[in-house]
């Protein structure tokens, strides 16, 4: 090949590697360390750097504030006069919980019955009790505000309809709780043992052959109990019989205590109940409840994190 060639193909082949040089440091840095248009990913096989700590927390934050406008959007859509307050997180080791002064039998090592959780925390907690009212209105407000609760169920007003608890559990898997509120909600110190064994155990059966799970809270109808009572809640699996210290109703609250006032791990109960039965319907009672828990700067958190 002439002399002339050569110079002409290795002039060439210098140039096209220059260019190629220039290519790959112009895209992918601008000289400040951000990365520019048409800047290369990382090659096959290889991962993308690894996120900063500041990132970290910014992304932590941004989803923080998204979730906040989330529930603030939901307060305005239902009509709540202020955005529920975030429950703080649940604790690590939940609190020992013995039976409220008062409220004891005589007998020893059964479920404990109290009517406020032990916490220093501004939390209490929302349950609602029998199932005779299912208002789907209900399971959609108390999704979208994010708000847990704990409801008790008489199998004789939520037999017509199991399919509405289940798609109340599943609305908030992490969030809502199907427990025992026996099966006719009758008055169980007037019972014997055995009335008293089917109505209790019999519910418990029943709920953990609709909804998966056997409940471990128990609540007696109408707050009465006797030493049979708690014997055979213990006997089928109740660990805990949670009563309340605060009634919730659409127009007004009732209290158990003196000062008539909220204190931190206090039980508010409430009922499925409609127009046909007092003066609202179910997201007027949540109104109504969550107005006054979130002005006392209380928040709502799940009673069973802490039971």
């Amino acid at each position: 090949m002439a002399k002339g060639g050569s110079r002409r193909i290795l002039g060439a082949a210098l140039l096209v590697a220059a260019l190629t040089s220039t290519a790959a440091c112009g895209a992918s840095s601008d000289g400040a360390g951000r990365a520019v248009e048409g800047a290369p990913g990382p090659a096959a096989g290889q991962q993308a750097p690894a996120k900063t700590a500041a990132q970290l927390r910014a992304e932590q934050r941004a989803a923080v504030e998204k979730q906040r406008a989330v529930r603030a959007a939901a307060a305005r859509k239902w009509g709540l006069k202020r955005v529920p307050l975030e429950a703080p997180a649940p604790p690590r080791t939940k609190p020992v919980i013995t039976t409220r002064k008062g409220f004891e039998t005589a007998g020893t090592g059964l479920p404990p019955v109290f009517t406020t959780v032990p916490t220093k925390e501004k939390v209490v907690f929302l349950t609602i009790d029998d199932g005779s009212d299912k208002d789907p209105e209900l399971i959609r407000m108390m999704a979208e505000l994010k708000i847990p609760y704990s409801a008790f169920l008489s199998d004789y007003v939520v037999s017509d309809d199991y399919g509405y608890f289940e798609k109340m559990r599943k609305s908030q898997p992490a969030g809502v709780t199907l427990n025992n509120h026996t099966l006719n909600h009758k008055y169980l110190p007037g019972l014997s043992y055995a009335q008293q064994e089917r109505e209790i155990c019999g519910m418990q059966k029943i709920i953990e052959k609709r909804y998966g799970k056997r409940p471990e809270l128990f609540r007696p109808p109408y707050g009465n109990y006797n030493e049979d009572t708690l014997r055979v809640a213990k006997s089928c699996g109740v660990k805990a019989v949670p009563l309340w210290a605060a009634e919730a109703f659409p127009d007004h609250m009732e209290w158990r205590e003196w000062d008539q006032d909220l204190h931190p791990g206090d039980i508010v109960l409430t009922h499925f109940r409609g127009k046909e039965e007092w003066k609202g319907t179910m997201p007027d009672m949540i109104r109504r409840v969550m107005d006054v828990i979130t002005s006392k700067g209380y928040a709502v958190g799940r009673l069973e994190d802490y039971v």
